[in-house]
């Protein structure tokens, strides 16, 4: 009986909160507790459109979740000086969306905003917005020119990955958390690269840094050389990821550990060094580095991911010391010229017996 009722209370209390759907001309809304209005859905097919600021005499505050998304015949858009939030995934795949401009009002582009929105051409971000959230810009292909204000101070992962036009981002220097140095965004209170913006082929990472963020040169398909100073300490997931044109890369001492797909489809990386300092090796770190030959795990390493080197179809011969205790589901799938060696009595052996992989002890272990 408790339980029923329960239940019921349960239910009463999420109808009591639910928001009911209104309609004003195009456009579908909700009004909050605030008495102020989400749009929800734009159901018009205009190629122009103007959000109003107001309706029915409660004011317009966010344009919410996925609102606009897929409108394949929206070019331009005006938001209205009363938003302040522009919704996750609001704009997401307007493809023939080139212009839009966001008020002074707007302090928060979230996750996904202008997600593959491929013809937005530039984009002026004003001094209101705080925070720009992760993959707000990615996959727009044809941007060109981005201005980041003093105002923001977070700038989430992936925010600008994969916009292969983007060359000219302009931050001020009175920018207390980010700077732009040679078209790569540097997070200065994390000590972080951050995202790599040009086609560039050779970068050197200023001493100091920490940290390589996740998809910092994703599918940088014309980076061919890379210098990691001493002071990195993590190579973020999907770094390097889809580097073609990147053939040999040393890490350096500094370096903990290497992310979930740091160098997956580095399709032209031949030879890697890994230092004494790594102890995990993150699953698909190294998936289908076609030209991958040959590789040495130091002594540090405990953890191999599932399928870090699956696929790497010119892997012959690899060492796993004694010290790893732990390999993944498929880490040497695929792998069909692959040899292992490693010490009798070590995981490795147990791992090669499971998966029926070929392997030779160590000719000098005795």
């Amino acid at each position: 009986m408790k339980k029923i009722l329960l239940l019921l209370l349960i239910f009463f209390a999420q109808n009591l909160f639910a928001q009911k759907t209104f309609t004003y001309g195009d456009f579908s809304y909700t009004i909050n507790e605030n008495n102020e209005i989400t749009i929800t859905r734009y159901n018009g097919y205009s190629s122009s459109v103007d959000i109003p600021s107001v309706i029915d005499g409660k004011i317009v505050t966010t344009i919410g979740e996925m609102a606009f998304s897929g409108c394949d015949s929206l070019k331009s858009i005006t938001i209205p000086n009363s938003v302040t939030t522009i919704g996750w995934g609001a704009f997401s795949s307007c493809d023939s969306l080139k212009s839009i401009t966001i008020p002074n009002s707007v302090t928060t582009i979230d996750v996904r905003a202008f997600l593959d929105c491929k013809s937005l051409t530039n984009i002026t971000i004003p001094n209101s917005v705080t925070t720009i959230g992760d993959e707000a810009f990615s996959n727009c292909d044809a941007l060109t020119s981005i201005r980041i204000p003093d105002s923001v101070t977070t700038i989430g992962e992936d925010a600008f990955s994969n916009c292969k036009s983007l060359t000219n981002i302009e931050i001020s220097e009175n920018n207390e958390t980010f700077t732009v140095i040679d078209n790569i965004l540097y997070d200065k209170k994390e000590k972080m690269l951050h995202t790599c913006f040009s086609k560039k082929t050779n970068v050197v990472i200023p001493n100091g840094i920490l940290k390589i963020n996740n998809g910092a040169f994703f599918n940088c398909d014309s980076l061919r050389s890379i210098t990691i100073p001493n002071s990195v300490t993590t190579i973020g997931k999907e770094a390097f990821c889809g580097c073609d044109s990147l053939t040999s890369i040393t890490i350096p001492n500094s370096v903990t550990t290497i992310g979930d797909s740091a160098f997956s489809n580095c399709d032209s990386l031949r030879s890697i060094t890994i230092p004494n300092s790594v102890t995990t090796i993150g699953k698909e770190a190294f998936y289908s580095c076609d030209s991958l030959t040959s590789i040495t795990i130091p002594n540090s390493v405990t953890t191999i991911g599932d399928s870090a080197f699956s696929d790497c179809n010119s892997l012959r011969s690899i060492t796993i010391p004694d010290s790893v205790i732990s390999i993944g589901y498929c880490a040497f799938d695929d792998c069909d010229s692959l040899t292992i060696q490693c010490n009798p009595g070590s995981y490795a052996i147990e791992y090669c017996y499971e998966y029926n992989l070929e392997y030779f002890v160590t000719p000098d272990w005795f």
